[in-house]
């Protein structure tokens, strides 16, 4: 069992794995498998399985020796240590392109995100409905995530519009950006958390894998 430490600090490359230790476990959960060693799960992710013992072992290490890690228990340990089991509410703030491919995807549900509201400029937008969802205008958000006591923005504006309209929300009580609007966002509040996403630099990086192989 996983007990929280505050003041032990994991670095953030182990922390960047965890999502991906959850997915990985999801599938084998959905492919009706019990349990795994380190050296299966490493053939699997491309990790070393000395990697994923340090990794699993920041945390209080889930594994026993010649049996290996429980998949169920472990999914459910790490889900914990992601916060899924929180719950936590979110809204979007774009309802285009990007926004209402994100509403739809049924990313939200899977990681145990509850998508409250999306939000529009656009008359036009205003009133239709995605993924079950009223869009309502962008001049009712900040009021709407107070109320609701809104974690998580999703931001799929233009660039110029992120900045404004993530320093009012700041304000309402959110705990997070999610930013997909091409920008590097930085919150004065240091106890709002933002992960800014660049899909070119994601792009960037297969063509240098691709020229370097």
């Amino acid at each position: 069992m996983f007990e929280s430490n505050k003041s032990k600090q994991i670095s953030p490359a182990v922390v960047n794995r965890l999502p991906r230790y959850y997915r990985y476990l999801s599938d084998l959960i959905k492919n009706d498998k019990f349990k795994i060693s380190s050296k299966e799960l490493s053939t699997l992710m491309n990790v070393t399985a000395s990697q994923i013992r340090q990794d699993l072992n920041c945390f209080g290490g889930f594994g026993q020796q010649g049996y290996g890690y429980n998949i169920k228990q472990l999914h459910s340990e790490i889900g914990k240590i992601l916060g899924i089991e929180r719950n936590f509410k979110a809204v979007v703030i774009g309802a285009g392109k990007i926004g209402t491919t994100i509403s739809k995807s049924g990313l939200f549900i899977k990681r145990g995100v509850t998508l409250k509201g999306l939000f529009d400029i656009d008359p036009h937008i205003i009133g239709s409905e995605i993924a079950g969802l009223s869009v309502m205008d962008i001049k009712n958000a900040a009021d709407y995530c107070r109320k609701n006591k809104i974690d998580i923005v999703v931001l799929t504006l233009p660039k110029d519009e992120t900045e404004p309209v993530a320093n009012m929300l700041a304000e309402t009580g959110v705990k997070g950006f999610w930013n997909f609007s091409n920008m590097e966002l930085k919150i004065g509040n240091p106890n709002i958390k933002v992960q800014n996403i660049h899909m070119g630099d994601s792009l960037m990086l297969l063509c240098f894998d691709i020229n370097n192989q």
